[in-house]
Protein backbone atom coordinates (compact mmCIF):
# COMPACT_ATOMS: atom_id res chain seq x y z
CA UNK A 1 0.00 0.00 0.00
CA UNK A 2 1.58 3.30 -1.06
CA UNK A 3 2.05 6.09 1.46
CA UNK A 4 0.18 9.27 0.57
CA UNK A 5 2.01 11.62 2.91
CA UNK A 6 4.40 14.49 2.30
CA UNK A 7 7.12 14.36 5.00
CA UNK A 8 10.29 16.43 5.06
CA UNK A 9 12.26 13.54 3.53
CA UNK A 10 10.53 14.07 0.17
CA UNK A 11 11.11 17.83 0.04
CA UNK A 12 14.10 19.72 -1.26
CA UNK A 13 14.78 22.25 1.49
CA UNK A 14 18.45 23.23 1.27
CA UNK A 15 19.76 25.89 -1.06
CA UNK A 16 22.64 23.59 -2.01
CA UNK A 17 20.17 20.98 -3.30
CA UNK A 18 18.37 23.58 -5.41
CA UNK A 19 21.67 24.85 -6.83
CA UNK A 20 22.85 21.29 -7.62
CA UNK A 21 19.68 20.55 -9.60
CA UNK A 22 19.77 23.89 -11.45
CA UNK A 23 23.49 23.45 -12.26
CA UNK A 24 22.69 20.10 -13.90
CA UNK A 25 20.71 22.06 -16.52
CA UNK A 26 18.45 19.14 -17.42
CA UNK A 27 14.80 20.01 -17.81
CA UNK A 28 11.58 19.08 -19.52
CA UNK A 29 8.40 21.09 -19.86
CA UNK A 30 4.81 20.85 -20.95
CA UNK A 31 2.08 23.49 -21.15
CA UNK A 32 1.74 23.64 -17.35
CA UNK A 33 5.14 23.28 -15.66
CA UNK A 34 8.90 23.14 -16.20
CA UNK A 35 10.74 20.40 -14.30
CA UNK A 36 14.48 20.49 -13.61
CA UNK A 37 15.85 17.18 -12.40
CA UNK A 38 18.90 15.36 -11.10
CA UNK A 39 19.68 12.08 -9.38
CA UNK A 40 19.75 11.81 -5.60
CA UNK A 41 20.70 9.33 -2.90
CA UNK A 42 17.20 9.39 -1.43
CA UNK A 43 15.05 6.27 -1.71
CA UNK A 44 12.03 8.37 -2.71
CA UNK A 45 11.56 11.12 -5.27
CA UNK A 46 11.96 14.60 -3.78
CA UNK A 47 10.18 17.82 -4.73
CA UNK A 48 11.33 21.44 -4.70
CA UNK A 49 9.10 24.36 -5.66
CA UNK A 50 10.09 27.62 -7.32
CA UNK A 51 7.00 29.81 -7.67
CA UNK A 52 8.01 33.35 -8.60
CA UNK A 53 6.01 36.56 -8.68
CA UNK A 54 5.73 36.13 -12.45
CA UNK A 55 3.02 33.54 -11.72
CA UNK A 56 0.75 36.13 -10.15
CA UNK A 57 -0.14 37.63 -6.82
CA UNK A 58 0.34 35.93 -3.44
CA UNK A 59 -3.02 34.20 -3.58
CA UNK A 60 -2.26 32.61 -6.95
CA UNK A 61 1.29 31.66 -5.95
CA UNK A 62 0.00 29.91 -2.83
CA UNK A 63 -2.66 28.16 -4.90
CA UNK A 64 0.11 26.90 -7.21
CA UNK A 65 2.18 25.62 -4.30
CA UNK A 66 -0.79 23.81 -2.73
CA UNK A 67 -1.75 22.22 -6.07
CA UNK A 68 1.83 21.14 -6.82
CA UNK A 69 2.30 19.59 -3.37
CA UNK A 70 -1.03 17.78 -3.58
CA UNK A 71 -0.38 16.44 -7.09
CA UNK A 72 3.09 15.23 -6.05
CA UNK A 73 1.73 13.68 -2.85
CA UNK A 74 -0.78 11.62 -4.79
CA UNK A 75 1.60 10.35 -7.51
CA UNK A 76 4.93 10.11 -5.66
CA UNK A 77 4.66 6.31 -5.39
CA UNK A 78 4.44 6.11 -9.22
CA UNK A 79 7.51 8.28 -9.85
CA UNK A 80 11.03 6.90 -10.30
CA UNK A 81 13.17 6.61 -7.17
CA UNK A 82 16.42 8.55 -6.68
CA UNK A 83 15.07 11.61 -8.50
CA UNK A 84 15.11 15.24 -7.36
CA UNK A 85 12.56 17.44 -9.10
CA UNK A 86 12.41 21.24 -9.13
CA UNK A 87 9.10 22.47 -10.45
CA UNK A 88 8.37 25.92 -11.90
CA UNK A 89 4.87 26.79 -13.08
CA UNK A 90 4.52 28.37 -16.50
CA UNK A 91 3.17 31.88 -16.72
CA UNK A 92 -0.50 32.03 -17.61
CA UNK A 93 -1.24 28.38 -16.76
CA UNK A 94 -3.91 27.45 -14.22
CA UNK A 95 -3.10 25.13 -11.29
CA UNK A 96 -5.29 22.03 -11.68
CA UNK A 97 -4.32 18.99 -9.59
CA UNK A 98 -5.47 16.37 -12.12
CA UNK A 99 -3.46 17.96 -14.95
CA UNK A 100 -0.46 18.40 -12.66
CA UNK A 101 -0.57 14.70 -11.73
CA UNK A 102 -0.41 13.76 -15.42
CA UNK A 103 2.44 16.23 -15.94
CA UNK A 104 4.41 14.78 -13.02
CA UNK A 105 4.01 11.24 -14.36
CA UNK A 106 5.01 12.15 -17.90
CA UNK A 107 7.90 14.51 -17.14
CA UNK A 108 9.39 12.34 -14.37
CA UNK A 109 9.37 9.34 -16.69
CA UNK A 110 11.14 11.37 -19.39
CA UNK A 111 13.65 12.62 -16.82
CA UNK A 112 14.35 9.11 -15.56
CA UNK A 113 14.87 7.86 -19.12
CA UNK A 114 17.25 10.71 -19.90
CA UNK A 115 19.27 10.10 -16.71
CA UNK A 116 19.44 6.36 -17.45
CA UNK A 117 20.53 7.06 -21.01
CA UNK A 118 23.24 9.51 -19.95
CA UNK A 119 24.53 7.07 -17.34
CA UNK A 120 23.99 9.35 -14.31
Amino acid sequence: MPEYNFPKEVRLLKSADFQRVFRRRCSFADGLIVVYFDTSESERPRLGLVVSRKCGNAVLRNRWKRALREAFRQVQHELPRHLDLLVLPKRGAKPEVARLQASFRQLAKRASNKLAFSGN
